[in-house]
């Protein structure tokens, strides 16, 4: 990940307002007048915040700032929000982002990949559906959003009555917590709040990376 070498100092005003104005002017011309502004107020501040987050949670991997419109009904070529990702597992990590509405720090398993499913619900079978349900519960009670995008109906081969349906009907889970745009997010306890967040967090994130593990076992793979 190349960046300034650079001690963060919080993310400008003019960061906010470029998602602001963006969002009258998403388009690849005006995007291309004001790239300048995207770098110098919302791509380096944030190198310089994962560059001090580094040490203590890995490399982490910054976002293009390009949509995949290919597939989609909305054309604009530009994110509404640039995020940043330090990963554990394939789909499975921390998170930060910055928008027009603020500031967005998570982490969690935002997509079942090969086996982790699988090896989720086989967590939850084999009895450590009470520790899982102690980590999200602390979560919940530290103010985070959890979400786990359960299925509508239960997972094949599940009892209706299963003690732990809820947990074995979700397909991923994820922690969130937003933050509106505010003068301090211009400083540096920017950093201090995603630390904190991340640190909050990294039981729930060890013990997912601990149990769903990568897409594909290793010892499955072919040289």
């Amino acid at each position: 990940m190349a960046g300034p070498a650079t001690r963060f100092e919080g993310f400008p005003a003019e960061a906010f307002d470029f998602y602001e104005a963006l969002a009258a002017n998403n388009t690849r011309p005006w995007w291309n007048e004001h790239k300048a502004d995207y770098t110098r107020f919302v791509r380096d501040p944030l190198v310089a915040l994962l560059d001090e987050l580094r040490e203590e949670f890995g490399d982490p991997h910054i976002f293009r700032p390009y949509r995949d419109a290919r597939f989609s009904k909305d054309k604009t070529p530009i994110k509404d929000h640039q995020g940043a990702a330090v990963y554990l597992e394939e789909a499975l990590g921390y998170y930060v982002q910055v928008s027009a509405s603020g500031l967005f720090v998570a982490g969690g398993w935002y997509s079942p990949q090969g086996q982790q499913l699988r090896r989720f619900r086989d967590a939850i079978s084999s009895g450590q559906a009470g520790h899982l349900r102690s980590l999200i519960k602390k979560a919940d009670k530290q103010g985070w959003e959890v979400d786990g995008q359960p299925v509508k109906t239960k997972p094949r081969g599940v009892a209706a009555d299963d003690p732990n349906l809820d947990l074995l009907r979700m397909r991923m889970l994820t922690v969130g917590r937003n933050y509106p745009v505010e003068a301090w997010l211009g400083t540096r306890k920017t950093l201090t709040v995603v630390r904190s967040g991340w640190r909050q967090i990294r039981p729930l994130l060890e013990w997912l990376a601990d149990t769903v593990g990568p897409a594909v076992d290793p010892a499955d793979e072919s040289d």
